[in-house]
This record gives C-alpha cells, sequence and structure tokens, in this order.
C-alpha cells in the first residue's frame, strides 16, 4: 500500500535541516529541551493533579529527519486495519490501483511539509518495538529541536521562556496517556471503528470523492476555510467518529492550552509576549501554506485548541479541578463534540448539578 522506506526518505529529503546553528549551539538546545521536559511533568502534576509516575512514555529530541521516521511507523501501525480490510478487497479496492512507490511519495511529501511545523508531538501508539520485543511503553514525546530553535527566533523570544513553554504543553499529553492509560485504547478503538465503516466500493468512494473536491473548490473560491481532505472519506457512520474524535483531541489540545496558560505566568516571565506572537503566528499563514494547512485539517487543529479551553476553563469554573478530572473516569464521562461547545451540559450529565466554582466548595 505504502512504500515506507521510500516515504522516510522522501521526507527526509524534502524537509530540509532547519536553521543554522553550530554544534555547540544544538547540544545546548537539546540538553536544555531534555532538562525543562522534566521540569515541566513537575508542574504539570502539581496544577492538573493528575499522576503519571506509573506511567512510562520516554522523551526523545529529534531532528525533522528522525521526526518523519518516527511518524512514518506510527502512520504504518494506524493504518493498518485499513490496510487489512483492502487487501480483502483486493480485486474491486480503487486503493489498491496506486503502487506502493506512488503513495510513498506521496506520503512523504506529506511527512516533509509537517516535519518542518511541529514542534512536539506525543506518539500514544508507539510501545517501544521495532522489529524487536515490547518495552511497555505507553507512547513517546518527541520534541522537534530545529523547528523550536526557528520558531523562538522567528518571534524574537527568550529561548529558555519559549522551551518551557512548548514543553509544558507536550508534558501535559505525555500526562495525560501515562496517568490515564485507557486513553491509548480508546482512540485505537475509534480508529478500528473508523476503518468499519469505511466503504472501499470504488464507485461509491469516488462518488464522494468528486463531491468532496467540489465543495473544497467552492468554499475556496468564497473564501469558506472550514472543509478539509478529511471530507473525502466521510461516510455517515465515519462522520459520527470524526464527531468523537474531534470532541476527544479538542479535550486533550485544551486541556494542554489551560495547563501552559495556567502555569506559564508563574514560571516563564515573559509568557505574556510568548502568548500573543504566537498566536498571531498560528493564525497567520498565507498563500501555498495556508492552501495546505487547510487541506489537511491544521485549520480545524487550531479551533481545537481554541473550543477545547473554552470547555476546560468553563468547566474549572464551575466544578473545580479536581471535578473537571472526573472527565478521566472512563470513556462514559468524555464530552461530546455538542458538549465541547455547551461544557454546562457535561456538567449536568457527569456531576448532575450546575456549577459550585474552581476550589469545588
Amino acid at each position: 500500500m505504502v512504500d515506507w522506506d521510500l516515504a522516510v526518505a522522501t521526507a527526509q529529503r524534502l524537509a530540509g535541516p532547519g536553521p543554522v546553528v553550530t554544534n555547540a549551539e544544538a547540544r545546548d538546545a537539546v540538553a536544555e529541551l531534555r532538562r525543562l521536559a522534566a521540569e515541566a511533568e513537575a508542574h504539570v502534576k502539581g496544577f492538573t493533579g493528575l499522576d503519571a509516575s506509573l506511567g512510562y512514555a520516554p522523551l526523545v529530541v529529534v531532528d525533522r529527519g528522525n521526526w518523519a521516521r518516527a511518524n512514518a511507523q506510527s502512520m504504518r501501525t494506524i493504518i493498518a486495519p485499513l490496510q487489512r480490510k483492502l487487501q480483502k478487497g483486493r480485486d474491486r479496492s480503487p486503493f489498491q490501483r496506486v503502487g506502493p512507490k506512488v503513495t510513498g511519495l506521496q506520503t512523504g511529501a506529506l511527512l516533509a511539509f509537517l516535519a518542518s511545523k511541529v514542534l512536539g508531538q506525543f506518539d500514544p501508539f508507539w510501545s517501544g518495538r521495532v522489529g524487536g520485543p515490547d518495552d511497555g511503553a505507553q507512547g513517546r514525546l518527541l520534541l522537534v529541536a530545529p523547528n523550536i530553535v526557528h520558531v523562538e527566533r522567528e518571534l524574537g523570544v527568550d529561548p529558555h521562556d519559549f522551551r518551557l513553554w512548548v514543553t509544558l504543553h507536550e508534558e501535559t499529553h505525555r500526562v495525560q496517556f501515562t496517568a490515564v492509560p485507557w486513553l491509548r485504547d480508546h482512540l485505537a478503538g475509534e480508529i478500528e471503528a473508523f476503518v468499519e465503516a469505511t466503504d472501499v466500493d470504488p464507485g461509491a468512494f469516488l462518488t464522494r470523492a468528486r463531491d468532496a473536491v467540489r465543495s473544497l473548490s467552492e468554499s475556496a473560491r468564497s473564501g469558506d476555510r472550514t472543509g478539509s481532505i478529511l471530507d473525502l472519506v466521510q461516510t455517515p457512520a465515519q462522520k459520527a467518529v470524526i464527531d468523537r474524535v474531534t470532541a476527544f483531541m479538542s479535550l486533550l489540545e485544551g486541556h494542554a492550552d489551560v495547563v501552559m496558560d495556567g502555569v506559564g505566568p508563574e514560571v516563564i516571565p515573559s509568557v505574556e509576549t510568548i502568548r500573543r506572537r504566537f498566536q498571531r503566528r498560528r493564525y497567520s499563514s498565507v498563500g501555498l501554506d495556508r492552501t495546505i494547512r487547510r487541506l489537511l485539517g491544521l485549520d480545524a487543529k487550531m479551533r481545537q485548541y481554541r473550543d477545547g479551553a473554552a470547555f476546560v476553563n468553563a468547566v474549572v469554573d464551575r466544578v473545580g479541578m479536581a471535578g473537571f478530572n472526573r472527565i478521566w473516569e472512563s470513556s462514559a464521562t468524555l464530552p461530546t463534540k455538542d458538549e465541547i461547545a455547551d461544557p454546562v451540559a457535561w456538567v449536568r450529565r457527569v456531576h448532575g448539578t450546575p456549577a459550585l466554582g474552581r476550589d469545588g466548595a
């Protein structure tokens, strides 16, 4: 289905090395990111009340090429259920008519674009096994040093402060998945559900593809930025899965942003400057970069930060952090997409009461 070696080679060739730094600067940046990640974990635990001490998810500071390699491994794991389903319908699937070299090149180009943008990422599906035994890891945290250095220079902010700010957000994701280990199985289950709802009939797929491309073209001309490439594959059953995953990711991203903003003023002197300049950068992409981000659904990710943070803040305002943490009890206490937009509805469903206040009293 995909030539993964070609995908990685293509991504590494296209992504570029990042900003020019001396060997000493590179070593110092890597060492500081490792130190700050450990510091950030303590801040996250203190702010959220989540205890990740029993979990294991290693930190890896990487360059762009190794980020691409790591994500190719993750993508291979994620799409394995789809590949198995496609193989069952090999004779009639349109995907099988596209050779693995072509899809390898396409995947590599996608990874190259993302490898130049991502500052950090928690990979929940990493188990420590690449041709070797599973070491029991509950994921791994990747920090992309060249991109962090590039953005801190672009924004003109204090490097130490910016690096701690970034690690606060990313460490929150590591704490989420290690303190609440069922989250990984829940996300994997949603991926399986999405695959089960995938219609590999060529006629149905091509009809949806034509309709989606037409819709994306029309929205581009009108200035509407809501469409993405995900629209190409959504059957009604898939849309239900996407709605659940959207709510789930909005929760995780919003929670991380709230932690970052809650802890930041206490430990990062220049946090207001960093936040203001970074927010402006988040929403200021133009030209081809803006088009690609939209087609990949990255604009939707920006809405996840905003909507999820509003949800978390609203819930904590009403029932306190301890009351908010009931959200991690089971999949039944996760918010729906509608509840992300209506936090009081979640409070009413889970707590059976309107609001008490941040201290829970």
